[in-house]
């Protein structure tokens, strides 16, 4: 599923239930990123190996990696992120 947020980015949902934020533009860095599983717990940690729950600067090449990472992802959140 495909949503636009505020004109400025967009959330993917994938079949596992694991969403993904991307913005740009005005008021962000770059591309900025933002994971979460269906529960609603912040996963983006998991998943780019990043210290917070967004990770800015993100270039092409790296949001396609972590877009494919959270397709397959299936953990639970939290510590482990199991591919």
């Amino acid at each position: 599923m495909f949503k636009i947020t505020d004109g400025k980015g967009f959330h993917i949902t994938f079949k596992n239930g694991v969403t993904v934020s991307v913005q740009f533009g005005y008021g962000n860095y770059d591309a900025e990123i933002a994971i979460w599983n269906k529960q609603g717990k912040w996963i983006t940690r998991d998943i780019v190996g990043h210290d917070d729950n967004v990770k800015a600067h993100v270039s092409p090449d790296e949001l396609l990696s972590y877009l494919e990472k959270a397709k397959i992802y299936n953990g639970n959140g939290g510590n482990s992120c199991n591919y």
